[in-house]
């Protein structure tokens, strides 16, 4: 069951844009296989939307970002950047057409990403939202009591997402998501400035982060990609932990 909760300035937008914002969440929510059951609204400067949502899980099917294991590989769903892009669009250096090629998979619910899965050993499991990969990256290691190893080079970014840092975009989070990793982060690969950026990218509707056993990483892999989720790529391992903490390399 979801509620709608909205803050808009209807004198300043009007009705139809926010009709629009409706129609669009009440089409995901339809998706999903829930029901809208109401909301509520506020007048504000600026819009905001979102959903609260209430249901129900079997505890045998319940996936947490504390399970994963020594030796087990990290499997991204969706590309990284979306932060910097909306940004960047806002801020009027980055055009629509460019924006709009990448919003249906912005928009894309995880459901096939975990439906195909759980047909695997899935040991955790997160989203990978505000706090960009590093801060959701770094709960699971030290839920998990491991040390996690990113690979730059295979994390999947948007086009353009790397672009708007080296032209001088960036976003209100990506600061205050680097304090909080900082601490426990290592960087050990050669990164320029706008490529550091995209490890604090905060993310819209961002991906999954799933764990599996090596041995059927590249299995899921191959699945996720048949199914439709086309950018899925391993891009992580745990490991023993050293320092509970995240290296990228």
């Amino acid at each position: 069951m979801a509620l709608n909760l909205v803050m808009y300035p209807m004198k300043k937008l009007g009705p139809e844009i926010l009709k629009e914002i409706l129609r669009g969440g009440y089409e995901k929510i339809t998706e999903a296989g829930a029901s809208l059951a109401g909301g509520h609204s506020v007048d504000d400067e600026e819009p905001k939307y979102g959903l609260a949502v209430t249901g129900i899980v079997s505890p045998d099917r319940i996936l947490t970002n504390t399970g994963v294991h020594p030796g087990d590989a990290l499997i991204l769903t969706k590309p990284l950047g979306t932060g910097v892009l909306f940004n960047a669009h806002r801020a009027r250096k980055l055009p629509w057409a460019e924006l709009e090629a990448i919003l249906p998979e912005v928009a894309a619910l995880n459901r096939t990403a975990l439906r195909v899965a759980q047909a695997f050993d899935i040991h955790g499991c997160t989203d990978i939202t505000g706090f960009g990969i590093l801060g959701h990256t770094l709960e699971v290691a030290r839920g998990s009591s491991v040390q996690i190893d990113l690979f730059y080079a295979d994390l999947p970014v948007y086009a353009n997402a790397a672009d708007m840092y080296r032209k001088g975009e960036t976003t209100g989070s990506n600061l205050a998501n680097r304090k909080l990793v900082e601490a426990h982060l290592e960087v050990k690969a050669g990164l320029s400035s706008a490529q550091n950026e995209l490890l604090f990218d905060p993310q819209t509707s961002g991906g999954l982060l799933l764990s599996v056993p090596d041995g059927q990483a590249r299995q899921l892999v191959q699945a996720l990609r048949a199914a439709g989720v086309t950018n899925a790529t391993l891009v992580g391992m745990a490991s023993k932990r050293v320092q509970t903490g995240v290296r990228v390399l």
